[in-house]
């Protein structure tokens, strides 16, 4: 069995931790694991291989967090832009057997107790080599309206999917007993789901399909869909596009304590906690302060008198709310966009194939940054058409390009690189190189670079 894991999304109600280049996934929240390693650890044990969709920008944050687990046996899919669940599904399934099993997951969510999953598991691999498309329900434990919902009949059938409630129809739905949250997750034959895609969505399946056949390999288990193919997929969800429409659904109960952790109230309430209700954090000095999320990683934050609020700090922006009125974040990240600020986006720290930088200071006409570059990697050769740059070197031994010449760079030594030359910084030592770059000009954005050529085939 094949687990699919599905990366998209950016966790826009998580927002100032989760952004747009570092969603909630990949976010270290749990004993210095992410989402997604934990997805990866507890799907490993039931499953022979991993399937990774994602898009262009974020697959590197997914290789380098499978490195740490140890984990092989990997493929990717590579999306230029989303079209939502259906054609993601639809162009992993392409490339798999007719007969594999697939086992479909989000990237985001937490399941508490495993041995019910493998339970769970088990019982929908035994319905989806019926030729079965399997979704699992959450057995609800209270009337929550931020989820939808499946209504089970006999024999696991499904009857119907609903959408998200108002408070009185989830009540409704909770005491029948037969209704479940949507969980997103699927079991099914790559090629039984394919016929169904192909019976209810034909469009999507056909614009799938050619998108596949003019797929490009960047490496022996990555292929990366062209944009304007990708573009040209009706974008729906397999709720909408197949699960809705086939006759063939069934829903597997499962009380596996799950959490698809999407606002800062669900994720208070899977964080230890003090004596005080207090989210567990060394750099909080509470006074009369209680049943608080408090999430800092560099400075102190002190609360006075203070109770059942959420208080996050990244360094570059502080977000402080209520409890119970987490949901609203996603507002503050439609007024970030209006105001073109990058703040949704990335953080102070940005990562990259090559390893990661950090903005140590930034203002108009300079930007001062710390650069790490990973054993054996380097950077696109490129240029700037705004900005010169100069390199100090603090660790490691950095090999500079510049326009013809090539030379070493050791700790405590630097070198300039003039606004429009040819340049490229790599790392063919041991241990990373640990930089400071000083740019100046009159525009120092990420954008303005041209790649000449790149390890990673990026655009």
């Amino acid at each position: 069995m094949t687990n699919i894991i599905l990366c998209g999304g950016s966790g826009t109600r998580l927002w100032p931790i989760s952004r747009t280049l570092m969603p909630k996934q990949f976010v270290k929240l749990f004993d210095d694991k992410s989402l997604f390693q934990l997805t990866v650890e507890r799907n490993s044990q039931v499953c022979d291989s991993q399937f990774i969709v994602s898009n262009a920008q974020q697959y590197f944050l997914a290789m380098d967090q499978l490195e740490e687990l140890n984990v092989s046996n990997n493929r990717y899919l590579l999306e230029p832009v989303g079209r939502n669940t259906a054609p993601a599904i639809a162009l992993a399934c392409m490339a798999l057997e007719k007969e594999e099993l697939v086992l479909v997951t989000p990237s985001d969510h937490l399941i508490k107790n495993e041995q019910e999953y493998k339970k769970v598991i088990q019982n929908a691999q035994k319905l989806a080599m019926d030729d079965n498309l399997v979704t699992f329900g959450i057995q609800p434990i209270f009337a929550e309206t931020g989820f939808g919902y499946i209504e089970a009949g006999e024999d696991n059938l499904v009857n119907a999917f609903h959408e998200k409630p108002d408070f009185e129809t989830a009540k409704q739905y909770l005491e029948a007993g037969n209704y479940y949250w949507n969980s997103g997750m699927f079991c099914f034959k790559a090629g039984v789901f394919l016929e169904e895609l192909q019976k209810y969505s034909p469009e999507i399946f056909e614009a799938s399909r050619l998108a596949f056949e003019n797929r490009e390999f960047i490496a022996q288990n990555q292929m990366r869909i062209k944009h304007d193919f990708m573009l040209s997929i009706p974008e729906d969800s397999i709720d909408y596009a197949v699960m809705e429409k086939s006759s063939s659904v069934k829903v597997v109960p499962s009380d596996i304590e799950w959490s698809d952790v999407g606002s800062f109230d669900a994720l208070y309430e899977e964080l230890p906690k003090d004596e005080n209700g207090n989210t567990l954090n060394d750099k909080h000095i509470a006074i009369d302060s209680c049943n608080n999320l408090i999430y800092a990683k560099e400075r102190k934050i002190a609360t006075v008198d203070m109770q059942e609020c959420i208080i996050v700090d990244t360094g570059d922006a502080l977000l402080v709310s209520k409890k119970g009125s987490s949901q609203k974040v996603k507002k503050v990240v439609e007024q970030l966009k209006s105001q073109n600020s990058e703040l949704h986006n990335i953080h102070l720290t940005g990562n990259r194939p090559w390893g990661t930088y950090t903005i140590l200071e930034e203002s108009p006409g300079y930007k001062i940054k710390r650069i790490e570059v990973k054993p054996g990697k380097r950077l696109s050769l490129q240029k700037h058409f705004h900005r010169s740059e100069h390199w100090i070197v603090v660790s490691g031994t950095a090999t500079v390009t510049v326009e013809e010449k090539t030379f070493l760079v050791r700790p405590n030594e630097s070198t300039y690189i003039k606004m429009g030359e040819v340049h490229r910084l790599a790392n063919e030592g041991k241990v990373p190189v640990v930089l400071i770059e000083a740019q100046v000009g009159e525009y120092t954005g990420e954008d303005d670079i041209v790649r000449l050529d790149d390890d990673f085939k990026r655009d």
